[in-house]
């Protein structure tokens, strides 16, 4: 298969997901945090842009998701593939920092319109809770 058929199947299978994502009224556009009440330290609001303040990590930890786009106070990462099972979704992601480029996979539970879980597949003992930011 060439290159340019298999980036095209690629892209027609990841609008196949988002629009079956849409379907289900799933969002996770928005600022999570793992503290709700440290959402006002973690991130702030800009010209209607969400970002991390400048002290962001003394506060808890967090993430910016905006359509394919998942920032981190260190690295940005654009969702390459999605795959649904159940109430968990699975992120293939390429991710870079100031210093390197990496693919990662991430795992999330819907717990909520408002809470997720973070969960990693072969480790059911280690989860980690994020809210959503009413910002």
């Amino acid at each position: 298969m060439k290159s340019g058929n298999v980036r095209s199947g690629i892209a027609v299978f990841t609008a196949a997901l988002l629009m079956s994502q849409a379907a289900k009224a799933v969002d996770l556009s928005g600022a999570w945090a793992n503290d709700t009440a440290a959402c006002n330290k973690i991130f702030e609001k800009k010209n209607n842009e969400i970002s991390f303040t400048r002290e962001s990590d003394q506060y808890g930890s967090g993430f910016i998701i905006s359509g394919n786009q998942i920032k981190g106070k260190i690295a940005t990462c654009t969702v390459n593939s999605r795959k649904e099972d159940g109430a968990v979704f699975h992120l293939i992601a390429s991710c870079s920092t100031d210093v390197a480029l990496s693919n990662m996979q991430m795992s999330f539970k819907i717990d909520s319109d408002n809470q997720i879980t973070r969960v990693f597949p072969g480790l059911p003992e280690m989860q980690l809770s994020y809210v959503r930011c009413p910002l």
